[in-house]
């Protein structure tokens, strides 16, 4: 990419990864066919869908839209996930709580994904050993088996998306009444409650996830769940991450599709940096507006935290934002201990950042110059092409394949605002 061009225009967000992901693997509890509209094409959906396929499920693809994903489990039947495809994508352990809900037993490797720090998956197991799973670990080797999964208190102690997500998909088919404490609250968790609730089962979380973290399942039959189509939601990071992007590099960008209920407290972050921030409720569009790079000036601190406050997933774009206002930041990374990787990259184009334990400084203002850099994980290969937009020359950023994970096509929207951006090889 040739960078120092403000960007200008409207795109369309893509459907929620953090959202389609747990729903496909709900699908395994459903003995019928599920249609799920606004499936973003992206590899992390690719190796999901073949995680599907390789228990003896049907997925169809084939539809006008390329977003339309169908999933028959009729014939599901094979307990054990291949390794390649575990260990490509950390979300594949939440197929865990979907088959032993549907099979009773499953065999699966220590998932893999993004190196970004310390992700263990204990209070994954131990949601499921509440339930009543008997679960050994031979090596990288994992086997879940519940001869019959039994309602339970989950006290969590502390908030896990994923460990919620095992929790709730394993309770489902439980006998009697689960209880969920301490439950993450994300908006992807509200979405997997709503589509198993569409397909017969039974959770209230209504009125108290989002005020005590409480979510309550009765268990059903699995006989009584039913296939269902149903809409993926608008994907609230990919979003943040083209504000962030128009932060940086100045511009006016209008971004269509929007969850903007869910992007609170980014807008707040970037309103405070100077940019300005208009919101058409009705047409779920948001139009930000950073023309006047004298007004974008950095906020003295941040840190990130789980939903609703500031995410860990934006926290490597709006260090390249950061870079590029006045002033100085520090953000706290309180949810991974190794997402600081792009500060190496962002140095060598001449960003001025330290690191001091859990906290990045960043001193903005000084001019970005193009490198080839490394994509290290998925949203830090995200960060590092806003970076490569806000900088002189060309930038070219490696191993672009984990940006794919999340991004149904970067380059083509960074076109459509007007970058000069391409793929190579």
């Amino acid at each position: 990419m040739e960078g120092k061009r403000p960007l200008e225009g409207r795109i369309r967000i893509q459907g929620s990864k953090n959202a389609a992901l747990p729903i496909l693997a709900a699908c395994m509890l459903i003995p019928g066919k599920c249609v799920l509209r606004g499936c973003p094409d992206i590899t992390d959906i690719e190796c999901m869908c073949s995680l599907l396929k390789s228990t003896g499920a049907t997925v169809n693809t084939a539809f006008p839209d390329t977003e339309t994903v169908g999933i028959d489990t009729r014939s599901v039947r094979e307990q054990r996930l291949p390794e390649k495809y575990v260990s490509a994508m950390r979300s594949s352990v939440i197929m865990m709580g979907a088959m032993l809900g549907r099979l009773g037993e499953v065999y699966v490797n220590y998932p893999g994904g993004c190196v970004i720090g310390e992700r263990p998956i204990d209070l994954h197991l131990y949601g499921l050993e509440k339930l009543g799973a008997q679960i050994w670990i031979e090596g990288n080797h994992i086997h879940a088996y519940a001869d019959e999964l039994r309602g339970a208190v989950i006290d969590f102690p502390f908030s896990s998306v994923g460990a919620t997500q095992n929790a709730i998909l394993a309770a489902v088919t439980a006998q009697g009444t689960t209880v969920i404490k301490n439950a993450a609250k994300e908006p992807e968790i509200i979405e997997l409650c709503k589509f198993l609730n569409m397909a017969g089962a039974r959770i209230d979380y209504s009125g108290t996830l989002l005020k005590t973290g409480r979510i309550v399942i009765q268990g059903v039959e699995l006989s009584r769940l039913h296939g269902v189509t149903y809409d993926i939601i608008s994907d609230r990071i990919v979003a943040g991450t083209y504000l962030f992007a128009a932060l940086a590099a100045g511009g006016e960008v209008t971004l269509e599709n929007v969850p903007i209920r869910q992007l609170d407290c980014i807008c707040d972050t970037i309103k405070t940096m100077g940019a300005a921030i208009a919101v058409d409720a009705d047409r779920n569009e948001m139009t930000i507006s950073a023309c006047d790079r004298a007004r974008i000036v950095n906020v003295p601190y941040i840190e990130t935290d789980i939903y609703p406050d500031f995410p860990t997933d934006l926290q490597s774009p709006l260090l390249v934002a950061a870079c590029m206002a006045r002033g100085r930041l520090a953000i706290r990374e309180k949810i991974f201990s190794s997402r600081f990787r792009i500060v190496e990259e962002l140095q060598r184009m001449g960003a001025e950042i330290s690191i001091e334990g859990d906290t990045a400084i960043v001193t903005g203002g000084r001019e970005l110059e193009g490198r080839t850099v490394i994509a290290r994980e998925l949203r830090g290969g995200a960060a590092l092409v806003i970076a490569g937009l806000c900088a002189a020359g060309i930038t070219t950023v490696a191993d672009s394949g984990y940006i794919r994970r999340g991004y149904q096509d970067i380059v083509g929207d960074f076109t459509e605002l007007g970058a000069r951006i391409s793929y190579v090889g």
